[in-house]
């Protein structure tokens, strides 16, 4: 508990309407949740505003509210007066959970791609260097054996702070995590002291929400501007053109990429199936780099977890160490193993840019055919459907387009632009009769999912490989408004087992 005056001390933009002596017991945002004297945030979201559940708040006991409009409250409630809820919670929240990560240090990265990698980069530098981190994003929020599902890439700064507390209280003594641009455009990291923020990428993704990639940058540019101090502690990707324009902004920043141009580069490379192996120049040194991660964009994210490393001033032995740990990322190019001697591969590429780049990385190993199950979800940016259509078809041997979260969009409606794509690429689509004969280069459309994945191993050969792309790590599918199990590995697997069944069969 804290005194509602302590809590809002120093809170730039404040006014307190009311008496700040009463002792709150919680921080809330949803009304439903509130308890006896808690303080309830009035967030205002696209479509709903927080000040219309205040009666319902208080009551459930809320003793005090944060408003950004002022209005009359009943006696014996609080009012503070606020320009930005959403800021003033998160810098409520850090106080009240006793600033958790104030005295330990703290790695954010944000970007497009890469983000879930790079923190378990990050964490195995950490766990090298003898600390003991706790991760927070988009696959869970873990320390330890303790591992909590992930039900956004960053949570609201409340649900942030008190699992960070909770997790120092448990022995952690450093903190990676992800970033989303949401977060950072609603404040939910506004109450994290970061010692050292990465940047990654920026591809068309999210555009629902921003609108433009213009708002979609400026959102990932508060980071470096506004949470590092102007770019102090920051590590930039210059190998991408908006991370080129994030170093010009903030020339105090670390940066990296694959030429010379970057503080922290590779003189020689070496990638194959077996991963990569690189000799890496940097402002503390050279160190030799080898890691089981394939492919070029993974290249990139071992020279952010390297500069990371050196921005925390960790020794280079403890970077070489944690970077060839390189631990296999769940649902990011995961193996599925196979008695069929393919390689296939479940990774979360459900963008544009990623599944292009993960296509040419697959398709450099030079298997004897590609073939790419994906699809795109609903309720999200459009513009990407056509051009992931056309990146599968263009690489690979055999397209399968089916569904992916289609939410509450027709799944057919969002496969007929998707299918605009393909055809860009090739004349007509095959039929699935056609797909089992056909020797050349085509794609075929099968909506369910579990189908089209059970389909396209059904085809592996000798030296193929099978790429399913788009949920990685997911074990959920979203139809309508309801979210069922579905787990592309744990369908791969299925498929794998019926195929033995029939291949045993007299």
């Amino acid at each position: 508990m804290m005194k509602l005056s302590e809590l809002i001390q120093d809170l730039p933009e404040s006014r307190l309407l009311g008496s700040g002596d009463g002792q709150i017991t919680g921080l809330f945002y949803d009304s439903r949740n509130v308890e006896a004297d808690g303080a309830f945030f009035a967030l205002r979201g696209a479509t709903v505003d927080g000040h219309r559940f205040i009666a319902d708040a208080l009551a459930r006991g809320a003793s005090a509210v944060f408003i950004e409009q002022e209005m009359e409250l009943p006696a014996g409630v609080s009012g503070v007066l606020v320009a930005n809820a959403r800021l003033a919670m998160a810098r409520v929240a850090a106080r009240f959970a006793g600033e958790p990560t104030a005295d330990v240090p703290v790695v954010g990265v944000t970007g497009t791609n890469g983000k879930t990698t790079i923190t378990y980069l990050v964490e195995a530098i950490m766990q090298s260097a003898g600390l003991r981190p706790a991760v927070m994003g988009t696959i869970s929020y873990r320390f330890g054996d303790r591992i909590l599902p992930s039900q956004h890439t960053t949570p609201e700064s409340v649900d942030l702070l008190q699992m960070v507390a909770g997790f120092r209280q448990e022995g952690a003594d450093a903190l990676v995590m992800e970033v989303s641009s949401h977060a950072l455009d609603q404040c939910r990291v506004d109450g994290v002291k970061f010692d050292v923020g990465i940047f990654t990428n920026l591809t068309p993704e999210h555009l629902d929400y921003h609108g433009t990639m213009d708002d979609y940058f400026a959102s990932k540019s508060r980071f470096f501007g506004e949470l590092l101090a102007g770019g102090k502690g920051g590590v930039i990707n210059i190998d991408d053109s908006y991370g080129q324009q994030l170093a010009e902004r903030y020339p105090s920043a670390m940066t990296c990429g694959t030429s010379e141009r970057a503080d922290v580069y590779p003189r020689k490379v070496r990638l194959s199936l077996e991963g990569i192996e690189a000799e890496l120049e940097t402002p503390a040194g050279s160190l030799t780099v080898q890691s089981r991660l394939i492919g070029e964009f993974n290249l990139q994210n071992l020279l952010c977890a390297a500069g990371a490393g050196i921005a925390l001033g960790l020794p280079l032995s403890a970077i070489a160490a944690g970077l060839a740990r390189s631990p296999q990322v769940p649902g990011r190019l995961e193996q599925v193993e196979n008695e069929r001697k393919a390689l296939i591969l479940v990774d979360y590429a459900h963008t544009s840019d990623a599944l292009e780049k993960v296509l040419k990385v697959v398709s450099e190993l030079s298997p004897e055919r590609l073939l790419t199950v994906f699809g795109c979800g609903g309720d999200r940016d459009r513009g990407k459907r056509p051009v992931m259509g056309e990146a599968a078809a263009r690489f690979s041997n055999l397209a399968v387009l089916t569904s992916d979260n289609p939410r509450t969009e027709d799944p057919l409606a969002i496969l007929d632009e998707v299918r605009s794509g393909a055809l860009r690429v090739h004349e007509r689509e095959w039929s699935i009769e056609e797909a089992r004969v056909l020797s050349g280069r085509g794609f075929v459309t099968i909506p369910d999912r579990a189908a089209a994945i059970d389909f396209a191993v059904s085809l592996l050969g000798e030296n193929d490989l099978l790429l399913v792309a788009g949920k990685g790590h997911e074990d959920y599918q979203i139809l309508g408004t309801r979210r069922i199990h579905f787990d592309d590995r744990e369908e791969v697997r299925r498929a794998l087992g019926r195929l033995e069944v029939s291949d045993n069969e007299p």
